[in-house]
Parts: structure tokens; sequence; C-alpha cells
């Protein structure tokens, strides 16, 4: 990692956005960047499989689930799709399952918190729209940056 949210803060200030620290780490990787692409949800993780299904070309997704803690939008087998089709990781405004085999894969994951429930499966909600949580307005095309001490959003690549 030749980064750290922290530099990026200071280097950058007036081009960053800098989250609510209301995010756990539960991937194998702790730090993790890449262009956004974003799912809107509701206690429905189709799209989300859906997407990270797809070739991620090191991407992250970034999963509005409406800040819901009532099920889990993410559990292993979603997170090993997002692993074998390149994306470097996810950020759920939402919970995720599985965090024990999660934080073994090679993947960044931050997420509310853990649900045992998972979702139900209508293949509603939106993709690639932008979204607005945890005082970030996230843009599909706009870089994430994702490490131990925060997650930073730019508009362009900064690093």
């Amino acid at each position: 990692m030749s980064w750290a949210t922290a530099d990026l803060c200071d280097d950058f200030d007036a081009e960053v956005q800098v989250a609510a620290p209301i995010f756990r780490n539960f991937g194998g990787s702790t730090a993790f960047a890449g262009a956004i692409a974003t799912v809107k949800v509701f206690e429905d993780n189709v799209l989300v499989k859906t997407a990270l299904s797809e070739p991620g070309a090191g991407r992250v997704l970034v999963v509005d689930g409406g800040g819901s803690t009532r099920c889990a939008l993410v559990g292993d087998q979603i997170a090993a799709l997002a692993v074998q089709n390149d994306w470097s990781g996810v950020i759920v405004w939402g919970c995720i399952r599985d965090s024990a085999v999660i934080a073994d894969l090679p993947l960044g994951v931050r997420a509310l918190g853990t649900h045992p429930r998972k979702t139900l499966k209508q293949g509603a909600g939106y993709r690639d729209i932008a979204l607005q949580f945890a005082d970030v307005h996230w843009v599909p095309g706009s870089w994430v940056y994702a490490d131990a001490d925060g997650i930073v959003v730019a508009g362009r690549p900064l690093a």
C-alpha cells in the first residue's frame, strides 16, 4: 500500500470526504481502494450478488442497505464471488454474516455489524446511482480508500 487515509486527508483535504466512523472491518484486507460501483437495496441482496458476480477490475462495491440491522446483505458465498471476480472491497451500510470466513478472504469488507439472518430474494433495488450515507456522497466512478484509520472518498484517483 503506497497511501494512507491520514496522508490523503493531509495532502488533499479540499478534495476528500471522510466517512463517519460507523463501519467495522470484517475482511481479510484491512486496507483497500478502488473506483466505486453502487447498489441500493433494502433487506434484499439479489443485486449485491449480481454486481459481485461480474468482473470487478479492482473496484469497490458500495452497498446502501438503508442502515438496516435486521438481516445480512453479504455472506461468505457472495464475498467469495467478489474475490473470484477481482473486486477490491465491499462497503455495506447494513450487516454481513459469516464473518469468521470473510475474515480469511483477501477482500476488504466494511459494514455496520453482523446478523445471522439472510435477506429477501426479490431483486428490488437500484444499481450505479449516486448514494448518500455516512456523511459521504458515493458516486459511481469516484474513488474510495479504506484503511485502519477510516474511509476517504475522492472524485478522482489520488494514489
